[in-house]
């Protein structure tokens, strides 16, 4: 019994792509010092954002009625609990943050600001799994978790102020 041409194609193709398969993870590295290409990182974001996006749509509380007075208290549990990574500026970083992989994310950047408020809200409180960032739900109220929502969301007026005394 012979394969008929089409058969013969789908199997070439079926064993090229196991074979380049087999490739990629003999090259793949696991290693978190060097910084990874732009397919692995784009792939990466992607994804988290999507999964954030979905996880973030139920069960988050209300926010803080005052917002002024959230800031403020948000600036201090982001001292307590942020700036040993993200520094004191949210966009530089601490030498926790240097060595992690992926390093830690310049809170000021256009990335982390385009996140909504329920999604920080939801990173913050949960954490993103195989990154640096750890979960607050267990040590942080939810009002506290708000204050450094509106806080974070301050940090890019206040790196420009900074660059401007420069």
């Amino acid at each position: 019994m012979k394969l008929n041409t089409r058969s013969r194609v789908a199997w070439m193709v079926v064993v090229l792509v196991v074979m380049l398969t087999v490739i990629a993870l003999m090259r793949f590295d696991l290693a978190a010092l060097p910084e990874p290409g732009p397919v692995e990182t784009r792939l990466a974001n992607l994804s988290k954002r999507y999964f954030v996006y979905r996880s973030s749509r139920q069960g988050i509380p209300p926010r803080p009625m005052d917002t002024k007075a959230s800031v403020v208290s948000g600036s201090t549990q982001y001292g307590l609990d942020c700036d040993v990574c993200h520094a004191a500026d949210g966009r530089s970083q601490q030498p926790p943050g240097q060595l992690m992989y992926p390093r830690a994310t310049d809170l000021t950047s256009k990335q982390v600001q385009s996140y909504s408020d329920q999604e920080l809200f939801w990173i913050i409180q949960n954490g993103i799994r195989y990154t640096g960032m750890p979960g607050f739900r267990d040590v942080e109220s939810p009002d506290h978790i708000w204050d450094v929502v509106n806080y974070v969301r301050t940090l890019p007026a206040q790196s420009k102020e900074g660059d401007e005394t420069k």
